[in-house]
């Protein structure tokens, strides 16, 4: 399919067409910006996080609170943050979901599960608060986590007779592989890691302020050196030789996965959309009419669009970075933010199989409806 997509790509599409070459153009200097700017000190450091965090933190640690006999308070705190913790993708998060649901898990704190897999993926937040501004970053970070307990809330209130019905037994819970290691030293290797991202993707303060940012932006470089040794020291002294290379391995894994995605997003959005100031094919007016501004209807359309349409992990980002540029309102990128990555009619018919129509239908209309206020809100204090 890719030869044959290629072929009839390479055989119709018009380059003589000023405006498809323009758009050709913007799709390979978008692109190159993100080559440039994010990959080597952004994505790079944050693939690492995100192997570590899928082989060195058990998931059994976080999926065994999710019983019914877990104390409710604990259960959608673990459910609300699982998507940091597990670092998981939306075609990820549907199999784990099943499998904790179907073993006794209530459906408030599987339903919250499910939302905040994907929708705290520490890459997307990463990735959205280092291209698209750290207030949209924070906003997507804290607006999934509140979504992630309202909804299992709402689900468990409405739900609340058949769940009382189906909670039969205990959830099997297996034991958790010896470490070796305390959870002070998993912390503090995590803790490096990320001081490793900060320091790396710290960006060049504005011209002319002078204090303690310019001061650390000089040094960075030598702080990150610093960090990778003592990040060495702690792999060589805490680690196995196995858990090394399981690591790597993960890593790799999430870097196959994601950066074919991720590339075709990024000349799909710069052919489309263009970067910001630069038009492409898609004329900004068009944009500017669905979604612009911060009207009930932008920021509804943008997450009704949002649930409907598959997005490849990350591959939201620079959609809406063209998004944004052609004219896209705020409030409707965080509306969209909110609702893509956690839904789509693929994920929606899979749901479907294992909740019944009912529950995902309540389960998307609450999505859906908790993405338009937050868009709304958000669009009304930052303009």
């Amino acid at each position: 399919m890719i030869i044959v997509g290629a072929f009839l790509a390479a055989y119709y599409i018009p380059w003589a067409n000023p405006l498809v070459r323009q758009s050709g153009f913007e799709a390979f200097m978008m692109l190159q910006e993100y080559a440039r700017e994010h990959v080597l000190t952004c994505l790079i450091p944050a693939f690492f996080i995100a192997g570590a965090i899928s082989v060195f933190i058990s998931q059994t640690s976080v999926l065994k609170y999710f019983g019914a006999s877990a104390k409710k308070i604990l259960s959608y705190s673990v459910a609300s943050i699982s998507g940091t913790v597990l670092a998981v993708c939306s075609c990820t998060v549907l199999p784990l979901f099943a499998g904790i649901y179907t073993r006794g898990a209530g459906i408030g704190p599987a339903t919250a599960f499910l939302y905040s897999g994907p929708a705290i993926n520490v890459l997307a937040i990463v990735l959205t608060a280092r291209i698209l501004g750290w207030q949209l970053g924070l906003a997507r970070a804290v607006g999934a986590v509140v979504f992630a307990v309202v909804t299992g809330l709402l689900m468990a209130f409405f739900f609340r007779k058949e769940d009382a019905e189906r909670a039969t037994g205990q959830m099997y819970m297996p034991d958790e592989d010896e470490k070796g290691r305390t959870l002070t030293q998993d912390a503090l290797f995590m803790l490096t890691m990320v001081l490793i991202l900060i320091f790396a993707a710290f960006a060049r303060p504005a011209e002319g302020s002078t204090g303690f940012w310019p001061f650390i932006f000089s040094i960075k470089w030598f702080l990150t050196a610093g960090l990778l040794i003592v990040m060495g020291v702690m792999l060589k002294s805490w680690f196995k030789a196995y858990e090394r290379s399981s690591w790597v391995q993960s890593t790799w894994g999430f870097m196959k996965q994601i950066f074919p995605l991720l590339g075709a997003g990024v000349l799909v959005a710069g052919f489309m959309l263009g970067r910001p100031g630069h038009p492409a094919l898609i004329p900004e007016h068009y944009i500017q009419a669905l979604v612009g501004g911060n009207s009930p209807w932008a920021n509804l359309f943008a997450s009704v669009a949002g649930a409907l349409m598959y997005f490849a992990t990350l591959t939201e980002v620079p959609i809406l970075q063209g998004l944004l540029g052609a004219g896209m309102g705020k409030g409707p990128a965080l509306a969209l933010l909110l609702a893509g990555p956690a839904l789509s009619l693929p994920n929606m018919l899979v749901i479907g199989g294992i909740l019944g129509v009912k529950k995902t239908a309540t389960f998307c209309g609450i999505i859906v409806v908790l993405s338009t206020i937050a868009g709304m809100l958000y669009g009304a204090f930052f303009v």
